[in-house]
Parts: structure tokens; sequence; C-alpha cells
């Protein structure tokens, strides 16, 4: 393996990382892998415990997505999307329309996730430019968001680590306080509360409303800020706030989408529609990159005119609609249905839930535990009655990770959160390793039997 990684370093920068690290943990390299398991070129075994950045839902190698892939190489690997179309993005279009919250009519096609976050932004702006509403350029995001990487999907992420040294080249973004309900200063619980916290938005949404386009939310849960989760109650509020004021809701369910908080949608859980839904990720279930921007026809409607009328959307990507994609998608939202995915997710869910809350409670670093769906948190606190948060130069995440791996685990933290974001697939035994190990990994760092 040495001598890969010799190679690797010379030649590859990796990504969200800070490459003088790999002089101390150098990259794994992986040769294959199998369920929810990689195996590196020497043999050994690691739990993806975080689904290779949330995207594999149904394991590694899965056989129905390598036959659905191979199948569909035989015929066509891609095609111009203007002015041609093909099958399979035809049949994905057709299914996800139908398990899409309601209203959520036409399908755009995009690379990857951030890439659908600029569709809908500039769709979003452009719409409201088109109606006479010129006034209605800004958008508002929360406060520690995350909505990806580009300019514009930078721009109204919130989480400083990211976006800092960027701030000159970004796009002004209004930007009202977030829930944080770990230490909600109203001192209450998100299972009982009514949002009280969504004050915050909803100020500055009337004082501005004259300006704002677009409101761009994580529904249910703020992944990249620390798998933070919040009341459905907010969604609520969010939706009439909305259609009170003239201001698209963009839903970004690009890492909560597909089941991963026990709904097929995360907006299902307040039972909204979006104005525009941004998927991706577990769209493909790991396989390829592949993301879309589902609208409604109000949207799509103020877009559709004559050429001469300028209105058209000129937007596009190279691989736009690509049929390997389509066809890896179609066969993951086949076995949703066909394999009852949702429903099993919900008892595998509060098996994973049973067997950490009764691993941590003697834990005096760990402050809370909290779960929806198939993301469970660990958040570690330095100290537990008053929830101070360890300096981040102590990179206690990073250190617990790196023990994690070397025990057979992938759990890459952010910042002081241990988190579990297992494929679907994943067993009782496999979840009792995956917990075990995080937990012994945590009691190594913190030198506690």
């Amino acid at each position: 393996m040495k001598k890969l990684q010799q190679k690797d370093l010379k030649y590859i920068w990796h990504p969200c990382s800070q490459m003088k690290d790999y002089e101390d943990f150098p990259p794994i390299i992986i040769k294959k892998g199998k369920g929810v398991f990689l195996e590196d070129i020497n043999g050994k075994k690691y739990l993806d415990a975080v689904s290779s950045w949330w995207v594999n839902l149904f394991g590694h190698s899965n056989q129905r997505i390598n036959d659905a892939l191979y199948r569909q190489a035989n015929k066509i690997e891609h095609v111009i999307f203007a002015n041609f179309s093909h099958e399979v993005a035809i049949e994905l279009a057709e299914r996800i329309v139908k398990i899409t919250p309601t209203g959520l009519n036409k399908v755009f096609f995009g690379d990857n996730g951030s890439s659908a976050i600029e569709i809908a932004l500039k769709l979003s702006f452009q719409y409201h430019q088109q109606l006479g509403k010129t006034k209605k350029t800004k958008f508002v995001a929360l406060s520690n968001a995350y909505h990806g990487e580009t300019i514009g999907a930078l721009s109204v992420g919130g989480v400083d680590l990211y976006s800092k040294i960027y701030k000159p080249l970004l796009l002004e973004v209004i930007r009202p306080k977030g829930p944080d309900c770990y230490r909600c200063r109203y001192g209450l619980d998100r299972k009982s509360c009514m949002a009280e916290c969504f004050e915050d938005l909803e100020n500055e949404v009337i004082d501005k409303h004259e300006e704002i386009t677009a409101i761009i939310i994580e529904p249910m849960v703020q992944a990249a800020a620390g798998m933070k989760i919040y009341s459905e109650k907010y969604l609520k509020k969010l939706r009439k706030l909305c259609d009170d004021y003239d201001i698209n809701l963009i839903a970004d369910e690009i890492a909560v989408g597909f089941g991963r908080t026990g709904e097929m949608f995360a907006c299902n859980h307040a039972d909204i529609s979006p104005d525009i839904m941004c998927v991706s990720k577990g769209l493909t279930a790991g396989y390829l990159p592949l993301s879309l921007a589902i609208m409604t026809d109000k949207i799509y409607d103020v877009f559709y005119d004559d050429y001469s009328s300028m209105k058209a959307f000129l937007h596009s990507h190279s691989y736009s609609g690509n049929p390997l994609g389509c066809a890896v998608a179609v066969e993951t939202l086949k076995i949703f249905k066909e394999d009852n995915i949702i429903e099993k997710n919900k008892i595998k869910a509060q098996i994973l839930r049973k067997k950490v809350e009764e691993k941590i409670d003697d834990i005096p670093h760990v402050g809370e535990y909290r779960q929806i769906g198939m993301i469970g948190a660990i958040e570690l606190v330095k100290d537990k009655k008053t929830k101070e948060s360890f300096d981040w130069r102590e990179r206690v995440g990073y250190q617990i990770y790196k023990r994690a791996v070397e025990k057979g685990v992938l759990l890459r933290p952010l910042g002081n959160i241990i988190y579990f974001m297992p494929p679907y697939i994943i067993s009782e035994e496999e979840i009792d390793f995956m917990v075990q190990t995080a937990i012994d990994s945590i009691l190594e760092y913190f030198k506690l039997d």
C-alpha cells in the first residue's frame, strides 16, 4: 500500500483536506467494496458508517444496480440533452414526480448537488425578474446552512469554515439565526416546541420581503452544521411565510432526501411542498453524479414562451440527463418501492437509537445524542452541564475518527460531532459493531474505562 500512497500524494489533491495531515495519516487505498464494507488493498475491511459522504444507500457493488448500469451501458452511454432525450430520463422524471411532494411537476437535470442549487437560485431569480418584480434579487439562508461549494451555493451556505475566505466573491445573502435545539435559548425541546426560534427568520422577512426572491433551507436537518435536527413546525411556518410574501421556497433535500430522515423526503415530515426541490446524493445510490431540480408549474410557466421573448432558461451541463446516471436512479427508485425500504428503515432506526442510547449515558463528554431516521449524531462537549464545546483546534472528532478507522469503521466527523449515516442494508450485527467501535474510540480518546 505504501507505494500507492506515495504516488497518490505525489499527484492528487484530496477534497476537504489539509494535505499536510496525510503525512501522519496517509490515504487508505480501497480495492473493492461489498455491502456496508470497503476493503483496502491489504484485505483490511472498514464498515462505511457515513455511506461514503452520504451517497450510498444499498451497499457497495449492489448487484441489481450493477446489472442496470451494465444494461444501459450497452444501449447508450450519453447523448446531448438539448433537443434529444432518451427512455431512462423520461422514466426517471415520471417516477420522481410521482413520489415528491404535491405540485412538483417539472424536472431539470444537473450533475451534482451544487449544480442543482445553482439551478434553483437562478430559476428563482429569473422567475421574479420575468414577472417584473425586479427588486426581488436577494436570497435568505440560515446561519450554519450548507448548500454546496460552487459560488452561488457557497454564498447561501453559512458555515464559515467553508466560505469565510471567499466572502469578497460571494452574493449578499440575508442570514437570520437558524435553529439550535441542543442549545435552545428558549429552554424548549424540539419534540414539543412550537418552533419559537422561527421569529428570527420571520422578522427578517417581514422587514425585507420586497427584495427577497427565495428562502433556501435544509429541511429537518442542518447536516454539515453537525446534524442539527429541528422541529417540523419550523417548516410549516416557513411555507406559510413564503406564501404570504410571494417568496419561493427552495428545499435542499440533497443530503436528507431518499429516506434518510425516515420519510422519503424530509419535507414530508411537515406535509409541505416547496416551490423548488433539489435532490442528488442518494438519487443514484452512491454510483454516479446526478442531480435534479424539481419545480412547480408556477415556476415553469413563467419561462414558457416564444424564443423571441428571451424568457428561456439558458442553463446547461454537458452531462445533463446522462443515461447511465438515470438508469441507476431508476433502479434505485424501484428498490425503494419493491423492497419497502422506508418501513424497513424505521425498524433499523429504532435499533440504532436503542444501541447508542444504552451505551452513552455514563460518558461524561457526550452532550447529546440526536437522531432522525437513519441519521444519528453524538455531540461531544467539554462540559456536559454548560454545553461548552471543545476548541476546534483540539480536533476531537478527527482524533476519534482516526482511532475508529484503525478499528475498522469509517466515521468521518463533523467538528466535535461523531455521526452515523450508514447504508440502509446494514444489519443489526453490523449496527452493533459500528456503534461499539464508535463508543470504544471515544472512550479511548478521553482515556476512560
